[in-house]
């Protein structure tokens, strides 16, 4: 019954627009039998901001579900350039924080 509990799903290396439904499907049946998925994305992936949204909208999704979304590795590479470029970390929760740079948490 333990490996029910969490899934990993290793991303390609291109994670755009393009492939974003292939991403956002792979995701969901992984997601469907499990309580927690773990994302493992390449250093070196080429993302952009449909990657992010897709996977904010998976957090929200995730969290209201009584599920688990995590990152592999913080993020890097074009993934934290696009957190940069778009704003999203100056915005950031301390949960958020956690979630993409694995950054503590304290209260």
């Amino acid at each position: 019954m333990d490996d029910q509990y969490s899934e990993s799903i290793s991303l390609p290396d291109i994670l755009n627009i393009r492939n974003i439904s292939e991403i956002y499907q792979s995701m969901t049946l992984k997601f469907r039998d499990s309580k927690m998925l773990v994302l493992e994305v390449a250093d070196d992936a080429e993302a952009d901001l449909s990657f992010v949204q897709l996977v904010e909208s998976a957090r929200a999704e995730a969290k209201a579900s009584g599920k688990t979304l995590r990152l592999s590795s913080p993020a890097s590479g074009s993934v934290l350039k696009v957190l940069q470029r778009g704003g999203f970390i100056e915005a950031f929760t301390a949960e958020d924080a956690q979630f993409w740079l694995h950054k503590e948490v304290h209260s």
